[in-house]
């Protein structure tokens, strides 16, 4: 039986991240991932996203995304580049390896997988958060017939031709899938608040640093203006919505009924098709036998798990490391979790 010192489940950004600061640690490791080629949840969004910084940063850590011909990378270049960064550095991955079930008995882990079981002394979890979409709970949901479909399975706005489309999310994904959809369709766009949209010369790496910047320094003016990773940057796509003047939100439902929703004011509107750009859950099922999973969280000190030790948690969002949930800021995160896990082999050799 082949006992690694490490397993990484998760072969996206995360997972990654992690591998390339243990590639000189001389740790035997693997990294278990259940996609059939390099990209992580990236595989999984509609075709036409745009990331909202330019290359410098949308790049991991070690080596720069190379430039593109857009001032902001396609999803199908970050794909090429999360391919590259693999092969570059060489990390030992098993690709459509599906992990059901995590267990742990005489210090080791069992890995659980489609592809047999897997025993490992240590653990990090990278599985994100794409395979749970979040889809907010409306009263008589299931009574809708028309279609409804979450962010992460919108592939293009041409299977919405000529119909009428609700799009539900104030973020950037909400943004860029109605400006898409608004070409073919009749839209509505529906948001908790209203949508908030930079200045145009104002983008992700600007909205990061001022994010980061708020985070660490709460005296600071610019944390009383409480500049959010979700603000809307003005990408082609969405500089082309405002253009065409379709970004006119309103707020939620209240329910809905057969053909369509129900507004506040009692009036019904159907229409045929609902997108939901609500964001996502963790992706923490198969730490469930652990004992570890609280209200779909894990409570950790920075990204080791409190319960479990052996177990580090990297990319999920805010509670796992600031904005380690982003390709900028997972680095940071991935580095402490390497400096820890190399830290724990020294403490028992």
């Amino acid at each position: 039986m082949k006992i690694y010192d490490l397993i990484i489940i998760g072969g996206g950004q995360a997972g990654l991240s992690v591998a390339y600061f243990l590639r000189r640690s001389g740790l035997d490791y693997l990294i278990l991932d259940d996609q059939k080629e390099s990209g992580g949840a990236w595989l999984h969004y509609w075709d036409s996203l745009k990331l909202f910084s330019p290359t410098d940063y949308s790049s991991l850590s070690g080596w720069q995304m190379p430039e593109t011909d857009h001032e902001y990378p396609l999803r199908a270049e970050f794909i090429a580049y999360l391919k590259a960064y693999e092969a570059r550095y060489k990390f030992p991955v098993q690709r459509n390896t599906f992990v059901f079930q995590v267990t742990k008995a005489d210090e080791l882990f069992k890995i659980e997988t489609n592809n047999g079981n897997f025993y490992a002394k240590t653990l990090v979890s990278a599985t994100g958060t794409a395979k749970n979409p979040y889809l907010p709970s409306y009263p008589n949901q299931n009574v809708y017939q028309g279609v409804q479909r979450h962010a992460v399975e919108y592939r293009s706005g041409d299977a919405f031709k000529d119909q009428k489309v609700m799009v539900i999310g104030g973020g950037n994904s909400g943004a860029q899938i109605l400006s898409e959809v608004s070409k073919v369709a009749n839209t509505t766009w529906v948001t908790l608040e209203p949508p908030r949209f930079l200045p145009e010369n104002i983008d992700g790496r600007y909205l990061f640093n001022q994010a980061t910047s708020n985070f660490f320094d709460e005296t600071t003016e610019a944390f009383n203006r409480q500049v959010s990773l979700s603000d809307i940057v003005l990408v082609e796509s969405v500089r082309d919505g405002l253009k065409r003047d379709v970004y006119h939100a309103v707020r939620p439902f209240v329910s809905f009924y057969k053909d369509g929703v129900v507004w506040e004011n009692g009036n019904k509107e159907a229409f045929d098709a609902v997108l939901w750009c609500t964001g996502f859950k963790p992706n923490l099922k198969h730490l469930e036998a652990l004992d570890v999973v609280e209200n779909n969280r894990i409570a950790t000190k920075d990204t080791r798990s409190l319960k479990e030790p052996q177990l580090w948690l990297v990319g999920y969002g805010s509670w796992t490391g600031f904005a380690s949930g982003t390709i900028y800021g997972v680095g940071k995160t991935a580095r402490d979790t390497a400096r820890e896990i190399r830290a724990y082999f020294k403490k028992h050799a």
